[in-house]
């Protein structure tokens, strides 16, 4: 890049989330780093900070919540610039058999997964429109591609996440914008760890892992470079596209 740009992450306090922020403020990205934590969030943009790179902390932001998104955009262009990368990376997930899913349940799991990148997409794109240049990443999940018991409300939310990119991608590609998605697979975060606890994986981590073609389990940082691949100059031509990093698990 030749001049700095800002960059925004949701859910960026933990896990994917803070590896994506790091690797972004790495690569000369200005990181706002967003989450509804705002510990996590403060504690993320220290780091970049004592790294020598640029973020400011957004804490205790419901993605959810449209009214929150709009004043935390306001707040971020007005001290960073105006946003033109954008990661949707915050999430719930939750495991439960499909008629136990309660409406409250269902509603949250698709008014954060769903509804959020919908309501931080809608903020940000005008500034992106502006400059004739943007990058958009969603982070959505395998468990979209191949479908997961006991997970429908999240798969539907993911699913819808993937369907959300490809239409974004058609619309806003000629204003110089590229929308693409990452649905990870089976990488090792506090998530995968909880769900491990469960006992819903059908097996321990270690043991997914080896049944895994590249025999390991996915870290944070692979899907950081991916989306750091993504949001490169270079990337111009990749839009709409759904770029797995499962270790070979989904093909």
């Amino acid at each position: 890049m030749t001049e700095q740009r800002t960059a925004l992450v949701t859910g960026g306090g933990s896990g994917i989330g803070r590896a994506i922020s790091h690797r972004l403020a790495a690569d000369g990205f200005a990181v706002a780093v967003l989450d509804l934590n705002a510990d996590a969030a403060k504690k993320v943009a220290e780091e970049i900070g004592e790294a020598g790179n640029e973020a400011v902390a957004f804490g205790g932001v419901d993605v959810s919540s449209r009214e929150q998104v709009n004043a935390a955009v306001e707040s971020i262009r007005a001290s960073m610039g105006p946003v033109l990368a954008l990661v949707n990376n915050a999430g719930v997930t939750g495991f439960r058999e499909f008629l136990k899913i309660s409406d409250a349940s269902w509603d949250k799991t698709i008014a954060v997964n769903l509804s959020g990148p919908f309501y931080v997409t809608q903020a940000v794109l005008p500034d992106m429109i502006a400059a004739h240049w943007g990058r958009i990443v969603n982070i959505s999940s395998s468990s979209a591609q191949g479908g997961q018991q006991y997970m429908t409300h999240y798969v539907a939310s993911k699913a819808g996440l993937i369907g959300m990119t490809k239409a974004l991608a058609l619309e806003f590609g000629p204003e110089g914008i590229t929308v693409n998605t990452i649905p990870p697979g089976f990488v090792d975060t506090p998530m995968l760890r909880e769900s491990e606890r469960r006992g819903m994986l059908g097996g321990g981590v270690e043991e997914h892992a080896g049944k895994t073609p590249v025999r390991r389990a996915g870290k944070p940082e692979d899907i950081a470079v991916a989306t750091s691949f993504l949001c490169r100059d270079e990337a111009s031509y990749i839009t709409g596209q759904i770029i797995g990093v499962n270790g070979g698990r989904n093909t």
